[in-house]
């Protein structure tokens, strides 16, 4: 009974830690792009004036797993894409921050922008633009086949720095999540569809501050540091008449050709052939140092430049959210976006949309099929155009020939 209750205690007590975990973790922006996301969301002028602004429009795309989660879609080509969303203000200064959304390359894009960036401050929603300063900016730039990167760039000081490592997005045309994390310790993790693609910490993969430990310039390896992983054996001994094994022998299967003639050819001698009982030079046998210490390194030290700041991953207030970015081909859907402060319900979000991940593969897979019959009946048309038009012209100077003929027997 002692045992039971022992037990139903400790549940006790994991159920109410679970309750305190869950009620503490906040969403601080959600957005499906349901019903009324117009009011939420301000499309910039930015670009308007030269022609160059693009326009969203509210669709699931051309393939999607559910026709009804719809998103904002880029629907112009070679244009400049600038809206956002106002949010409540969140510091994420003691917590950690979850910055969340799927976005569809549906286009060839050829050389564009899929990434999002988080703002803080006042803006004037209506100029939102490239200039305008930004906290964060993350996910995917695409152009031609050598660009794949996939951006973590963050702000500190009114200075951007990007993330140092060479992170690669996804290239395909299906809906895919990116997940930036920033802890309290300034440790980061990025996720792709809930697989952590990378992770790390700002003070090492970031040129923010200076790196704690730098290496010793002045070090010297010791003059006693022995770095000979093997040695020659002292003990080993030449053995006795090891020196007078000659390289060569004479052949012992050779004989001397019937046709040899002394007289003429002089005293036959057998060819010399390799000895296997030479095994060149003596050298002492190897073996392990006793004494080895290793590869010497150059040591590190402390940086005397370095000066911590224990708010490193503190960003100024987040105040709004926003998509800019050009593309030379338009047809991008982004939705899902999420800022909250727990990694286990972005999560959660990324399963309940991928519960129809294989519909989804499916749509485009029969829309692939459908563009290439479209295509190949395009490239049929064309050949017998082609063809057609080969035809007469041969026919024109089969005709003209035969006319020329004609007036010359006249």
């Amino acid at each position: 009974m002692a045992e039971n209750a022992s037990t139903e205690l400790k549940m006790f007590v994991f159920f109410c830690l679970l309750l305190i975990q869950f009620s503490v973790s906040e969403i601080i922006f959600e957005e499906r792009f349901e019903d009324g996301w117009r009011s939420r969301w301000v499309k910039s002028d930015w670009k308007s004036s030269e022609g160059k602004a693009g326009s969203f429009k509210h669709t699931a795309g051309k393939w999607a797993g559910d026709p009804d989660d719809k998103g904002i879609q880029t629907s112009n080509d070679a244009k400049h894409f600038a809206i956002s969303a106002k949010i409540p203000e969140f510091s994420n200064k003691n917590r950690t921050l979850v910055f969340q959304y799927s976005i569809k390359f549906e286009q060839e894009i050829e050389c564009g922008g899929g990434y999002m960036k988080l703002l803080s401050g006042f803006v004037n929603q209506k100029k939102f633009g490239g200039d305008t300063p930004y906290s964060i900016m993350f996910g995917p730039d695409l152009c031609g086949t050598d660009t794949k990167k996939l951006h973590v760039i963050v702000s500190y000081q009114g200075q951007n720095y990007p993330l140092k490592k060479d992170l690669q997005c996804e290239t395909d045309k299906l809906t895919h999540f990116y997940t930036f994390i920033l802890r309290p310790d300034a440790t980061y993790s990025v996720l792709v569809d809930n697989r952590e693609r990378d992770s790390g910490s700002m003070y090492t993969d970031w040129d923010i501050l200076p790196p704690q430990k730098i290496k010793d310039v002045k070090a010297k390896k010791p003059a006693n540091w022995d770095d000979r992983e093997y040695i020659e054996d002292p003990n080993s001994v030449k053995p006795e008449g090891y020196d007078s094994i000659p390289a060569e022998i004479p052949d012992p299967k050779a004989k001397e050709p019937d046709s040899w003639d002394e007289d003429e050819d002089g005293i036959w001698k057998r060819p010399k052939i390799p000895n296997p009982a030479y095994k060149g030079p003596w050298k002492r046998k190897k073996i392990k140092n006793p004494n080895y210490k290793g590869k010497w390194k150059t040591p590190w030290i402390d940086n005397p430049e370095f000066e911590d700041d224990p708010n490193l991953y503190v960003l100024k207030p987040i105040k709004y959210v926003g998509i800019e970015v050009w593309q030379v081909k338009g047809g991008s859907v982004f939705d899902n976006i999420l800022i909250c402060d727990d990694p286990e319900y972005a999560k959660q979000v990324v399963d309940e949309v991928f519960a129809n991940r294989e519909i989804e593969k499916e749509g485009f897979e029969e829309a692939e099929k459908i563009r290439k019959a479209q295509e190949e009946e395009e490239a049929q048309r064309a050949r017998e155009e082609g063809e057609r038009r080969r035809k007469e012209r041969g026919y024109d100077r089969h005709d003209r020939h035969r006319d020329r003929y004609r007036k010359d027997e006249l």
